[in-house]
């Protein structure tokens, strides 16, 4: 009996309008809570040109430290079964925002606190893009948290210059600027450090 070789991998996009977006996606913070930060960036391609069609999917923890996030905050219309959108009350860690014609995204969340003692706080990140084979994980690091970076198993590993790219720039008070460059060269144009998973 012989067997066959795998499928190869193929791009899948851009298709990430459809169904995955939903009303509130990247409020993830509840309705008017005082703790509220926002992160904002665009999504670029190895040319620097934004992508108006990629879709990201945010995960953090709580600013507790607690990953188990709050299920059931979405809510279904009962008369087309579609989704209303988010309850607005519910913290679930979770948000899903697509790029809009400039690239640009936007997420309102509550900081990240520890996962475990000691641990760097961050926000995950997974980019769905046009070209790409598979998703891709990345991760967002506050300022505030830019003393215990090394620290940080992963980014420890890294040169400072590529431990750079993971770290949002504070914009203003509670805003905060994280553009993701899927390609790149040195400097500030430089490509955002993914991540591979086993």
């Amino acid at each position: 009996m012989s067997t066959l070789p795998p499928t190869p991998s193929q791009t899948v996009g851009p298709f990430y309008g459809y169904a995955l977006p939903f009303p509130g996606g990247g409020d993830i913070a509840p309705a008017g809570h005082p703790d509220t930060i926002t992160i904002r960036g665009v999504v670029l391609d190895g040319a620097g040109q934004p992508i108006p069609d990629a879709l990201l999917e945010i995960w953090q923890a709580g600013p507790d430290g607690d990953l188990t996030g709050r299920p059931g905050s979405m809510r279904r219309d009962p008369v087309t079964g579609g989704h209303l959108g988010r309850n607005g009350v519910d913290f679930t860690g979770f948000g899903r925002v697509p790029t809009d014609a400039d690239g640009g995204w936007v997420v309102r969340t509550l900081p990240p606190g520890p996962h475990r003692p000691g641990a760097t706080p961050y926000l995950s990140v997974c980019v769905f893009a046009r070209g790409l084979l598979h998703h891709l994980f990345t991760r967002i690091y506050l300022p505030e948290h830019a003393d215990a970076l090394a620290a940080d198993p992963v980014l420890g590993a890294l040169p400072p210059e590529r431990r750079a790219t993971l770290l949002a720039t504070r914009e203003h008070d509670r805003t905060y600027r994280f553009d993701i460059r899927l390609q790149g060269g040195d400097g500030p144009h430089e490509e955002t450090v993914f991540l591979a998973f086993p």
